[in-house]
C-alpha cells in the first residue's frame, strides 16, 4: 500500500467516526425530546440536520476518489465499500432522528394521551443498539457486532406492542387519532434505527471477516461467534 493511500484511508476513517458521533448525538437528543416532551430540544435536532447531510456527501466523495485513484485491494477495498454503505446508513439514521424530533415537537404542544406506552424503554433499547454498533465500527469488533444484531428482535416486538396499544386507543376514542398517529410514526422510526444499527454491524463483519451475513439465521450468527 502506498503512503498516500494510507493517509487517505486514515482520514476516511476519521471522517466516518465524525459523522457517527454527530448521528449518535442527534438520535440521543431526539429521543430525549420525545420522552421528556422537550420541543426546543427537538427543534435543535431538526436545525442541525444539514451538518450531517453535508458530511455524508463529503465522505461519499472521498470514498469514490479513493476507489478511482488508488484501486485498493483486499481489506482496503472492503473498508472503502463498508465506509460507503455505513455512511449512507448513518445519514438515514440522522433523517429518522429528525422525523422523531418532528413528532416530538407536535406531541410536546398537545395533551398527553391516557395510555400506557413504554417509549423510554424502547428508546433506551434502540440506543443500546446504536451506540455499541458504532463502537463495533470504531474497534472493528465482530463479537460486539453480533451481540447488537441479536437485540433487534426485541425492538421489533416493542414496535408491535406499540402498534396494538395505539390502534386499540384510536378505535376506542377517535379524538386521539392524530396524536396516536404521531406516536405510531415515532415507534416505527425507532424500529428503523434499530434495523440500520443491524445493517452497520453486518457491514462491520463483512469488513473484518469478508463474510456477507445478510439474511442469515440467528443460529448461524451464534455458531460463527463460538
Amino acid at each position: 500500500m502506498s503512503k498516500h493511500l494510507q493517509i487517505e484511508l486514515d482520514n476516511l476513517k476519521k471522517e466516518l467516526l465524525g459523522i457517527a458521533a454527530m448521528v449518535e448525538n442527534a438520535t440521543d437528543k431526539a429521543l430525549v425530546a420525545l420522552v421528556e416532551r422537550r420541543g426546543e430540544l427537538a427543534k435543535e435536532v431538526i436545525e442541525e440536520d444539514n451538518l450531517i447531510n453535508d458530511k455524508e456527501v463529503r465522505i461519499e466523495e472521498e470514498c469514490l476518489k479513493i476507489l478511482a485513484l488508488h484501486q485498493p485491494m483486499a481489506t482496503d477495498l472492503r473498508f472503502v465499500i463498508t465506509a460507503l454503505k455505513v455512511n449512507n446508513d448513518l445519514e438515514r439514521v440522522g433523517d429518522l432522528a429528525v422525523n422523531i424530533a418532528e413528532r416530538a415537537v407536535y406531541l410536546s404542544e398537545h395533551e398527553m394521551l391516557a395510555v400506557t406506552l413504554d417509549f423510554p424503554k424502547m428508546a433506551a433499547g434502540v440506543m443500546d443498539m446504536l451506540q455499541p454498533a458504532l463502537d463495533a465500527l470504531t474497534n472493528q469488533d465482530t463479537r460486539l457486532a453480533r451481540e447488537v444484531i441479536a437485540k433487534d428482535d426485541a425492538i421489533d416486538d416493542a414496535n408491535r406492542k406499540m402498534y396494538k396499544s395505539l390502534t386499540r386507543l384510536m378505535q376506542d376514542n377517535p379524538a386521539t387519532i392524530k396524536r396516536a398517529l404521531h406516536l405510531l410514526s415515532a415507534s416505527r422510526h425507532l424500529e428503523r434505527i434499530a434495523d440500520l444499527a443491524t445493517n452497520i454491524c453486518e457491514d462491520v463483519i463483512y469488513m473484518v471477516e469478508g463474510d456477507v451475513i445478510r439474511h442469515r439465521s440467528s443460529a448461524y450468527l451464534l455458531e460463527k461467534d463460538n
